[in-house]
Formats: C-alpha cells, sequence, structure tokens
C-alpha cells in the first residue's frame, strides 16, 4: 500500500472513525484490518500516547516496541512522533516487517528485529521509552521481569504498556462465573489483570508507577473491531480469532473485560 493514510470512502472508513481516536482515523482502514492481531492496536497506543508523554519526547528519541506485530504500532510511533523505533517481535520475522515499514515510507525511522522479550539484545540505557500494546500480559507477568527491562531505559525514561484486563479482580481462584467456559478453554486468561494489580507488580518491580488506569467501555472497541475484522479479515484464521472474540464481547454480559494502561518510569 502506497499511502497507509489515504482513507478510503466508503462505509467501512465511517465505520471505524472513531471520535477518540483522531489520529488513528488517519489511517488506511483496509491497512490496519490487513495487518491486525487482535485488538486495534493503533485506538491503544493512542490512549497510551499522553500517559507516557510521547509528544514530550524530542525528535529522533529512540523508542523501543516490545512485541510490536506486524510494526503497525511501530509505523504509528515513527508518523506521529518522530522517533526512531526498534521493532521488536518474535512472532513476526524482522525481513517482514522491514517490508512493511519500507511500504509505509517510515524505513529510515524503524529498524525491525527478531526477538525474545526475555532475550534482548540491547544494552543498558538504550532507549527514552519503551512501549508494548497488546503484548506484554504473554511475558511481563513475573516478578522478577520488568528490572530486566528496564534497565534498558534510560535514567527518568518511561516504559508504557496497554494490554486485555479484568476491571477488578476476582475474588479465589475462580474466574468470572459467565466467562469460565473461556478460561477453562484457554488458561491464557490468567495472564488477564486489574490496574490496581499492575500497579502493585510494577511498584515492587521497582519503577515508579505514573499511571495504571481502566480505558472506560473499551469493550465497546474491542466489540466493534472484532465485528470488522470478523467480516473483512483477508485472512481466515484472524478472521476466526476475530469471530472468536465477538462470541467473548457478547459472553461477558458483566463488562469485565477491557484493557489497562500502565506507565512507569525508571527512577
Amino acid at each position: 500500500m502506497s499511502d497507509i493514510t489515504s482513507g478510503t470512502s466508503d462505509d467501512l472508513t465511517s465505520r471505524l472513525t472513531h471520535p477518540r481516536w483522531t489520529r488513528s482515523n488517519h489511517y488506511d482502514v483496509r491497512w490496519t484490518i490487513e495487518n491486525q492481531m487482535g485488538p486495534h492496536a493503533l485506538w491503544l497506543l493512542e490512549w497510551l500516547a499522553p500517559a507516557l508523554g510521547l509528544e514530550n519526547l524530542r525528535p529522533g528519541a529512540r523508542v523501543l516496541d516490545l512485541g510490536c506485530g506486524r510494526a503497525m504500532t511501530s509505523v504509528f510511533l515513527a508518523k506521529e512522533y518522530d522517533v526512531q523505533v526498534t521493532a521488536a517481535d518474535l512472532w513476526v520475522r524482522a525481513d517482514e516487517n522491514a517490508v512493511r515499514v519500507a511500504e509505509a515510507g517510515v524505513a529510515d525511522r524503524v529498524l525491525p528485529v527478531y526477538a525474545e522479550a526475555h532475550d534482548l539484545p540491547f544494552g543498558e540505557g538504550t532507549f527514552d521509552a519503551i512501549v508494548s500494546v497488546d503484548a506484554y500480559q504473554y511475558f511481563g507477568t513475573n516478578d522478577l521481569y520488568l528490572p530486566t527491562l528496564t534497565r534498558l531505559l534510560k535514567p527518568g525514561g518511561r516504559i508504557g504498556i496497554v494490554v486485555p484486563a479484568l476491571r477488578e479482580e476476582p475474588a479465589g481462584d475462580e474466574p468470572p462465573a459467565h466467562l469460565k467456559e473461556y478460561w477453562e478453554k484457554d488458561p491464557g486468561f490468567w495472564a488477564f489483570h486489574s490496574p490496581a494489580w499492575w500497579r502493585r507488580l510494577w511498584t515492587r518491580g521497582g519503577a515508579a508507577v505514573e499511571t495504571a488506569d481502566w480505558l472506560e467501555d473499551g469493550w465497546r472497541d474491542w466489540l466493534l473491531w472484532s465485528e470488522v475484522c470478523a467480516a473483512e479479515s483477508p485472512s481466515e484464521f484472524m478472521a476466526d480469532m476475530a469471530r472468536w472474540s465477538v462470541d467473548l464481547m457478547h459472553a461477558d454480559v458483566e463488562h469485565v473485560l477491557g484493557f489497562a494502561r500502565v506507565v512507569g518510569r525508571r527512577k
């Protein structure tokens, strides 16, 4: 796609034009659908940006996009905030992301790398900021992980994540009753936690936690995006995932699922 910010004049664009996510509205909806790997990563990054202070970073500041997927968020960071992005992912090959980055016109500002989150090939104090959107829950719930990651930040640098979350932690050892069948099918749901849980984990991990909050009505965005991707994704695998998410959102009659935003600063 030669111009990912060109937009398309169709009903799909109108449906995904969001009053809260004005920067994301400039990106071609077909491009975002083709490269999605879960909830709308650009909407979530746009929510994270003010809390993380991305607009205050100097041009050319170094940002690690950890778990970047198909590098949509990396492209967004480069275009919207004029930063140098290291786009790290384990599930998507770096050469594949390099093609996408070049097509988006930001090959000079985004460096795709293939990396595992527990074996990152970067030195201490490399980055001004670290970003992770819909990925940190896969590798960052261990008590010992955050200190190994924040050492990659310059002193005073910030790390910010957005993750699928629970509004509150379940009482005891049982998942929410109305969602129990989903937990039984996929134990990965136990990695979904509340903003308060994340604040406690990061505080224990030595970060100065500046934000740990909940996206109000985030489930609505999750449902809307999933409905669109279920119908429009060119990948049958991704369409099936989106249909599963639609079912999940409809099953969540108590709306306990959504998104948490967490921002911490290296002391």
